[in-house]
């Protein structure tokens, strides 16, 4: 009964692979933006930041379906990215990764942008009276106090794109092999007649990959966290 068949465990390597492309492709904009909203004051501040969270309380069916307009063979963007470099992502397992890193991106900044926002400043200040740049303050100074918001942010990402439904499904379609994750697998063995047992299979299996996204990350951040202590004691 526990377990799973060839495409059940297709479906759960495909997850895997979305979430982790979908953080790896979006943490360095997520990193610049969260410094953005939470370092610099420009006109407009409050229409990015509402913008960047949009995904957060819309439908992911509506994002999944500004993907397609956007991102689609004949969208203003995806046909270009067609003609220019040979690249789609409408109905590939790569738009997936689009889809969940989208929806997954107001988690992941807003993480990384707490943590910022607590991190004293007077330090970065200090690096600089001793010859540092800007730039290098920033990355030998100010990341690695950030460092536990970025984790948390980068595993609440994995997590949710792991689990994501309505823009993934809108965006990409159901196609077993291609584009079917974890739950997209799971909705089509409800509708199917004696779906239950793969059904609870893939529940369990999901269940399980979330539990272990959240607990490596508070392992990290508290492992991360005692690091920095020992190191400023």
């Amino acid at each position: 009964m526990f377990s799973l068949t060839p495409l059940e465990t297709e479906a759960m390597e495909l997850s895997l692979r979305v979430g982790f492309w979908a953080v790896l492709g979006s943490l360095p904009f997520g990193l610049a933006v969260a410094w953005l909203l939470a370092r610099v004051e420009f006109p407009g501040r409050t229409i990015v930041n509402g913008i960047v969270h949009l995904p957060l309380v819309l439908p992911p069916v509506v994002v999944g379906y500004l993907l397609l307009v956007l991102l689609g063979r004949n969208g203003p963007i995806g046909s270009l990215l067609h003609d220019w470099f040979g690249w789609t992502f409408a109905f590939t397992w790569q738009g997936a990764a689009i889809a969940s890193a989208v929806v997954a991106f107001p988690l992941m900044v807003r993480a990384i942008r707490l943590g910022l926002e607590l991190v004293d400043r007077r330090l970065e200040t200090a690096a600089r009276t001793l010859g540092a740049t800007r730039f290098d303050a920033f990355w030998s100074v100010t990341v690695p106090l950030v460092l536990p918001g970025i984790l948390t942010g980068a595993v609440l990402a994995f997590a949710r794109s792991i689990g994501e439904f309505g823009a993934t499904i809108t965006f990409v379609s159901n196609i077993p092999g291609e584009t079917q994750t974890l739950p997209l697998a799971l909705y089509t063995a409800t509708q199917s007649p004696g779906g239950d047992e793969a059904a609870l299979r893939l529940v369990l299996v999901s269940c399980i990959l979330a539990f272990a996204a959240l607990a490596a990350s508070e392992l990290l951040a508290r492992r991360v966290k005692r690091r920095l202590l020992g190191e400023g004691g």
